[in-house]
């Protein structure tokens, strides 16, 4: 079985044994390692799943950065402060347009208040767009208008970073080749890796076949130990992708 705590934790201990450096996001943007992994988590729901991926990194000495939306089924202010207490970088998963209905003015007041309170509970210096895939709003593109480093933001992955250099595998859409079925978690790169499962990617780790810089998206609501849960995010899932490939992707 693919996305469970028990794989991801096989995952890790792959990745361990390659010798990689294990760096926040904001510590890849100002000092990058020759051979670095940034474990990037989006906290788009059920946050205690989140908490145990940072406990779990954690007992392993790794670091990771952990995106929190401004609503109620992301934004648990004690484990925010927890992941934040366990070492890791905390930023913020923003979606201003798809939550002032495309009004930019309205869309960068709500960013400006949101990351405010988000900085009274932890340090936070990247931020990363939620894809709000049922959206017609891009939040993207708040920043065609504004500037998030007036905001003493030093980064946004879809940016600021160089995907011909870093290797980029998300698990959008519960698979690590859901490009298909993604409508806004996409990147451009030249690396020709493909992945569909964990497994594989295990696999590839052990023969020592993965690039030296890679980020690495987790949506850890998708990865469950309990069979039901499982099941049900299983099952949620394939029926989004296929509602997002024939409605909503491009």
């Amino acid at each position: 079985m693919d996305f469970t705590v028990k794989k991801y934790k096989e995952l890790l201990n792959s990745l361990l044994n390659q010798n990689y450096t294990f760096q926040t996001f904001n510590e890849f943007l100002q000092n990058p390692e020759d051979r670095a992994i940034v474990l990037r988590h989006d906290v788009d729901l059920l946050p205690l799943n989140s908490l145990r991926f940072a406990k779990i990194q954690a007992e392993n000495n790794l670091k990771g950065v952990y995106y929190f939306r401004a609503v109620p089924e992301s934004w648990d202010e004690a484990i925010i402060k927890e992941i934040a207490s366990l070492g890791h970088e905390i930023g913020y998963h923003y979606e201003n347009l798809t939550t002032c209905n495309g009004d930019i003015h309205n869309g960068i007041k709500d960013f400006e208040n949101n990351l405010i309170a988000l900085r009274k509970l932890a340090p936070v210096y990247t931020i990363c767009m939620h894809g709000s895939p049922m959206s017609k709003y891009d939040s993207k593109e708040l920043w065609k208008h504004y500037d998030y480093k007036d905001y003493e933001i030093i980064g946004e992955p879809y940016f600021d970073v160089d995907f011909n250099m870093v290797f980029y595998l998300t698990d959008t859409g519960r698979r690590w080749d859901g490009h298909n079925v993604s409508v806004r978690d996409r990147v451009s790169t030249n690396f020709k890796h493909s992945f569909h499962s964990t497994q594989e990617i295990i696999e590839s780790a052990h023969k020592d076949e993965l690039p030296d810089k890679i980020m690495f998206t987790f949506h850890p609501q998708r990865w469950n130990h309990n069979f039901y849960l499982w099941s049900k995010e299983f099952v949620f899932q394939n029926i989004k992708n296929i509602i997002k490939k024939v409605v909503y992707v491009k």
